[in-house]
């Protein structure tokens, strides 16, 4: 986009976004279906999915009308303890990757003195190495899973490593060097990409009936750090001319993380909901 702005404007990056976009649209639509639904799967393959855990018929399970939604239903999982510390661990995730989506390519332009394209340009590593964290965390968590049997292990190993990587941000304030502001961020990102686990753990902890409700839940929780994120750290930088303490707030986030898992959450197991009474 920084490249497209410097070439040809502002509205080109719009044109192509806005292109991609359709043309993402039309391959979802045309490729992803539920198991029982996909042209292409195989006896074999619904069996090994479903063997695994997946819940592969819940559509219709749903037709046969399984729980309904329920205000009660939901209530169980707002107070529950463990989904709880999983939505606060989403909206912690969320500061980090709001503030590369937001201020990261500013702060390389005021704080670092960057111009716009090659700032684009360096913007670019950290968000590489962040896909690379998340695909890393993803075969490390699955491994570790076979290794113990233990989805809370599994799962929460990753984020601590990698949440501990992320706080690396903060060392961007001990530097005057662009190089070592770009190894620390992107360090950052991959670390942040290890530990997002986020919808593995939701997978784990829904209540079968309520996938959907929790899935919602926790895209507000994380979605509500994009209003929260850009805001306060546009206070903050223009309150102290500075975004040394902006990088605090971001790292800050890391460490409640690790807290929300590991004293809110603590196991991680699928909630089961308690019929009515």
């Amino acid at each position: 986009m920084a490249w497209l702005v410097h070439s040809y404007g502002w509205p080109s990056a719009f044109y192509v976004m806005g292109a991609l976009g359709i043309a993402t649209a039309a391959i979802f639509w045309r490729l992803v279906h539920s198991p029982l639904k996909h042209p292409l799967i195989n006896k074999g393959e619904f069996e090994h999915i479903e063997k695994n855990g997946a819940l592969v018929n819940i559509e219709d399970e749903n037709g046969k009308g399984s729980a309904a939604f329920t205000w009660v239903n939901v209530k169980q999982v707002l107070s529950n303890r463990m989904l709880v510390g999983v939505y606060i661990g989403q909206y912690c995730i969320n500061v980090l990757t709001y503030f590369f989506l937001t201020w990261f390519p500013v702060y390389l332009v005021q704080q670092r003195h960057m111009d716009i394209l090659h700032a684009g340009v360096w913007s670019a590593v950290p968000a590489m190495c962040g896909f690379v964290g998340g695909v890393f965390g993803g075969v490390v968590s699955d491994a570790l899973l076979k290794k113990t049997g233990s989805v809370t292990i599994a799962r929460k190993a990753p984020l601590l490593v990698g949440m501990l990587l992320a706080t690396l941000i903060i060392a961007c304030n001990f530097t005057d060097s662009q190089f070592l502001v770009i190894l620390f961020m992107s360090l950052a990102f991959f670390g942040k990409g290890v530990a997002s686990l986020g919808w593995a753990v939701v997978s784990d902890t829904s209540p079968r009936q309520l996938i959907g409700v929790t899935g919602g839940i926790f895209n507000m929780a994380g979605n509500m750090a994009g209003i929260v994120t850009p805001i306060v750290i546009g206070y903050i930088v223009g309150a102290t001319q500075s975004y040394d303490l902006a990088l605090v707030f971001v790292g800050a986030h890391c460490i409640i993380t690790i807290l929300a898992y590991f004293l809110i959450v603590q196991k991680i197991e699928r909630l089961e909901l308690k019929s009515a009474k």
